[in-house]
């Protein structure tokens, strides 16, 4: 009994772990590849003067995971895609992170 304990303690260690290691990998891309232009915070001066959206705005955060990586492959309006420069998992890591910018 003991032991399962330990290892349901461990297995909930390690997802705590592994989640936060994911917001962190979408962090980096985003600091990497979005920030310049959304801002560090999502609400950056340029994308508001490119006319895009804040991305902590209730707008943006009620999309569904499909539609902020669709966009962030394929762009929209002035922004660029990133199908072919990110891997699907970097592109979904930056979505778990734009999650963690709501207001």
């Amino acid at each position: 009994m003991k032991l399962v304990a330990k290892a349901t303690i461990g297995i909930m260690g390690l997802a705590l772990f592994a989640g936060s290691a994911f917001a962190d990998a979408g962090a980096d891309v985003y600091k990497a590849k979005c920030a310049m232009c959304h801002g560090a915070d999502g609400a950056g001066a340029m994308a508001k003067k490119m006319g895009s959206q804040d991305l902590n705005s209730p707008e943006v955060q009620k999309m569904s995971d499909q539609e902020l990586t669709t966009i962030i492959s394929n762009g929209k309006g002035k922004m660029t895609g990133f199908k072919g420069k990110l891997t699907d998992a970097q592109i979904s890591d930056v979505v778990k992170h734009l999650r963690t910018l709501k207001k």
